[in-house]
């Protein structure tokens, strides 16, 4: 029976996943029942709504029926979060169906063939290179979601370098993660904190520019410390034997004639496309209104640029169609996924217990020292990304409780919006409430639990590293101010 096209979540990955949402939305709803209510006054700037410190105080719970925790998957559609939800599922449709005709009609494995014979004899510095790239767009650009289309790619390349699926999850959406993380110029985190901050925009980026370079070669020596030990001993390879039935598909033959005739106009169209969409993530930021619609316009840009791709390389109409159908199909699997993730934060603040939990984790900065007041300000953020996923949200949750306790505490406010940052990204690839994470994964071999026991040393280095430079943060009074 011939593969389907495109990237397709399996049905083990689905209900894995799906499982442990499940379990995270009860243990949301009991807590509804067990933490008091309470809310904090908020007013509206610039059409932001932010929270207004010191404002404080307990109410009475609302009436919240437990079968609702079970609708609440639906019920965030009509939400607050609802628009925001609609685009990201849009978009990963949109770009999920692209990618399946580059797929369907052979472009993708014809351009990975080229690679991997270029590449032939220096695959490390293919992976340097690589992973710099990814960590460049989240940490300039804010990309993250909108690395999910190439997952696929980059896995079926790391089966063509004797690699496995781990690898190219690693050198693409932890890449890319991680750079997030380590921002530089970030406009969803470092952006929208330091203007909730009253920071000039994108200052001290220094500190930053060096942070990054120390997270780049942390993350670079990992992939290629386990891709040597792999390469030694495929068997070694903690997805070795999941990978095999996807490994022998995509190190096929690509030089049988599988290449679609016109291949380099196709790449040519495409590769035009992926330059205009780079220049649409690099003005969104200074762009007013066009950052709230980046996601469904890239995502259309990637389905013009695939659909024509498909078209112009001369595999035929019906070819291109079939793989778009069987595209989108393959990830709408995702869309459960992505409600059941976001339903963790409506039924919190149904509950009315998300600014509870808020308010009982910043009482202990009262009277600390300005490091173990950052320190706590990293591990609140820690917390609130578990019921918040979103980076420029929790910003105008967290940073106008944050701000006012750095200043009574003589922590500069740049060192506080670093401590966010830092607490705001890395867990985006370890949370299991964050629906980009489980839908990488659900486009591979590679399960939730296999992917906590192969990254857990490089969370612990990154935790370490994070805690060494939020104390260089304080020691050097890094600012402005």
């Amino acid at each position: 029976m011939q593969e389907k096209a495109g990237a397709q979540i399996s049905r083990k990955a689905f209900i894995q996943s799906a499982g442990i949402l499940l379990v995270l939305m009860i243990v949301a709803g009991i807590l509804t029942r067990v933490i008091p209510a309470g809310s904090y006054e908020r007013t509206v700037t610039d059409g932001r709504e932010m929270v207004l410190p010191g404002t404080f105080e307990n109410i009475a719970a609302p009436h919240y029926p437990i079968w609702r925790w079970f609708t609440a998957p639906v019920e965030v559609l009509g939400g607050p979060d609802g628009l925001s939800v609609i685009m990201i599922i849009v978009f990963i449709l949109l770009v999920g169906g692209a990618f399946a005709v580059l797929d369907g009609t052979g472009i993708l494995r014809a351009s990975v063939a080229g690679l991997v014979r270029r590449f032939a004899g220096r695959k490390l510095q293919l992976l340097a290179v690589i992973t710099l790239f990814f960590m460049l767009l989240g940490a300039l650009f804010g990309v993250f979601e909108e690395v999910v289309p190439l997952i696929p790619l980059m896995i079926a390349l790391a089966y063509s370098l004797g690699w496995d699926s781990l690898i190219g999850l690693g050198m693409s959406i932890l890449a890319t993660n991680m750079g997030f993380s380590a921002a530089i110029a970030n406009p969803f985190t470092i952006g929208v904190a330091q203007q909730l901050a009253g920071l000039p925009l994108f200052s001290g980026a220094w500190l930053r520019v060096v942070i990054f370079v120390v997270f780049y070669l942390v993350l670079l020596a990992f992939l290629a410390s386990y891709a040597r030990r792999i390469e030694a001993r495929p068997e070694a390879s903690l997805t070795y034997a999941l990978d095999q039935s996807l490994r022998a598909r995509a190190s096929g033959d690509w030089d049988r004639g599988e290449a679609p005739p016109h291949l380099g106009s196709a790449i040519r169209w495409f590769l035009g496309f992926v330059i205009l969409i780079l220049c649409v993530l690099v003005a969104a930021p200074f762009i007013p209104g066009l950052s709230s619609f980046t996601l469904p316009l890239v995502g259309i840009l990637f389905l013009i640029a695939g659909l024509g791709a498909g078209l112009i390389s001369g595999t035929g109409t019906r070819a291109t169609f079939r793989a778009l159908g069987q595209g989108i199909l393959g990830i709408a699997p995702g869309i459960v996924l992505i409600l059941m993730a976001v339903s963790i934060k409506h039924i919190v603040a149904q509950g009315a217990i998300l600014d509870t939990i808020l308010h009982a984790a910043t009482i202990p900065f009262a009277g600390s020292s300005p490091l173990v007041a950052v320190l706590a300000a990293f591990g609140v953020t820690l917390l609130i990304e578990i019921f918040v996923a979103s980076g420029s949200a929790k910003a105008f949750l967290l940073m106008p409780i944050l701000v006012p306790l750095a200043d009574l505490l003589g922590i500069t406010r740049q060192t506080i919006v670093l401590g966010y940052a830092f607490g705001d990204g890395f867990t985006n690839m370890a949370y299991p409430t964050n629906a980009v994470l489980l839908i990488s994964l659900g486009l591979t071999v590679v399960s939730y639990p296999a992917w906590i026991r192969w990254t857990a040393r490089l969370w612990l280095a990154i935790l370490a590293l994070a805690v060494a430079f939020l104390a260089l943060a304080v020691a050097i009074g890094y600012g402005p101010f």
